[in-house]
């Protein structure tokens, strides 16, 4: 009877998946080799939104011009009859309106900045053999690699082992290779178990011959950011 098949997902530069199967009292035969790529999400589209305006500067106020001042009346002088002298009029100057200053609003801007990088793993580029079942593969890394959320700065490498079964269900998790770091180890298993206890693997393809799939996934934050 032949041992379950062996899915090799390798989430570093690219994720290698191997599908081992033994047959009793048969030679070894070289399984065969399943790349996948993961490229990063591109940069989010440019915010909608526009930018503040700024408050348009106070006009400078103009001080009005002196109003002309009359002449002093100069009185006749008296002969016979005193005469009243005429009266002189003073001509008003019209007031002068203050300056008056356009008021431009400021342009608007068409949006903001481009976003971040995605968080999601959107791209998958599956190359090498094609394997039967890629949207499964895919399905299985993006589930991990968006749980997985280690602290910034860190260039550790943890790789992990675990079974999917036929349901869709985790188990036999296990450590191949430690980080060094208690923290970061433990994260990387949280990230599994948690994409687990959501059913978010799905169960294998109906295809699958299998009713289990080994999967070896290595974590690498260089990678999923």
């Amino acid at each position: 009877m032949g041992l379950p098949a062996t899915v090799s997902l390798v989430l570093h530069l690219s994720l290698v998946v191997l599908a081992v199967v033994v047959a009793r009292d048969k030679p070894l035969a070289l399984p065969p080799v399943y790349q996948v790529d993961l490229i990063a999400a591109p940069p989010g589209p440019r915010a909608i939104g526009q930018v503040s305006e700024q408050a348009a500067a106070p006009a400078a106020e103009t001080p009005p011009p002196k109003r002309a001042e009359a002449p002093d009346e100069t009185p006749v002088p008296m002969k016979k009859a005193p005469r009243k002298p005429a009266p002189v009029k003073s001509t008003p100057v019209p007031n002068a309106k203050p300056g008056q200053t356009r008021n431009t609003p400021a342009p608007k801007a068409g949006g903001g900045a481009e976003g971040g990088r995605g968080t999601d793993v959107a791209n998958v580029s599956v190359q090498g053999i094609p394997f039967p079942y890629p949207g499964y593969l895919e399905n299985i890394v993006r589930q991990i690699a968006l749980r997985f959320k280690p602290r910034a700065g860190q260039t550790l490498v943890a790789e992990v082992l675990f079974f999917i079964r036929r349901d869709g269900s985790m188990n036999g998790f296990q450590f191949r290779r430690r980080s060094g770091s208690y923290e970061f180890d433990l994260e990387a298993q949280g990230a599994v178990e948690a994409a687990a206890r959501s059913g978010a693997f799905g169960p294998l393809p109906d295809g699958f011959r299998d009713d289990v799939l080994t999967v070896i996934f290595s974590f690498d934050p260089q990678l999923i950011r």
